[in-house]
């Protein structure tokens, strides 16, 4: 049997220091925090108002358009939408036209807080915003656009 040699400590380096991925993620956790303790207080999280923002739409939008907007699998939206469902701020609906189709609705109390959530999230950003002056914002969200 015989002993696969290790990573050598500057392959680690160099993916710590230049993996897209690492800081992508990274960022995201500490931006995902920074949103979460800004919604706390409504008792909401970055990811159920994204969810909630993707509803708010003239026409209720089926679950697969929204999991495909929100980059997330069908199985974990369901389980995400269950949450805000019980809370009585969305509903889901088979589709009349598509029985094998769920349409997802924002109810008035779902539409209530994400009006009071807005202001936070605008506010937040806002400061997200100023932290990357310099660094152009715009050019960010187009880069990360394109990597979506």
């Amino acid at each position: 049997m015989s002993k696969l040699p290790g990573l050598p400590f500057e392959a680690t380096s160099v993916i710590r220091d230049a993996c897209l991925c690492l800081h992508a993620q990274r960022a995201a956790r500490a931006l995902a925090r920074r949103f979460d303790e800004a919604l706390r207080p409504l008792a909401l999280t970055n990811g159920q108002f994204s969810l909630l923002v993707s509803l708010n739409r003239p026409v209720a939008p089926n679950l697969g358009s929204v999991a495909a907007l929100l980059a997330m699998d069908r199985t974990t939206l369901t389980a995400a939408l269950k949450v805000l469902e019980r809370r009585g701020l969305v509903t889901v609906a088979i589709d009349k036209e598509d029985r094998r189709n769920r349409l997802l609705s924002i109810t008035a109390a779902g539409r209530a807080l994400l009006n009071k959530a807005f202001p936070i999230w605008k506010e937040t950003h806002a400061a997200v915003d100023r932290q990357l002056a310099g660094l152009s914002p715009d050019k960010l969200r187009t880069a990360l656009r394109t990597l979506a």
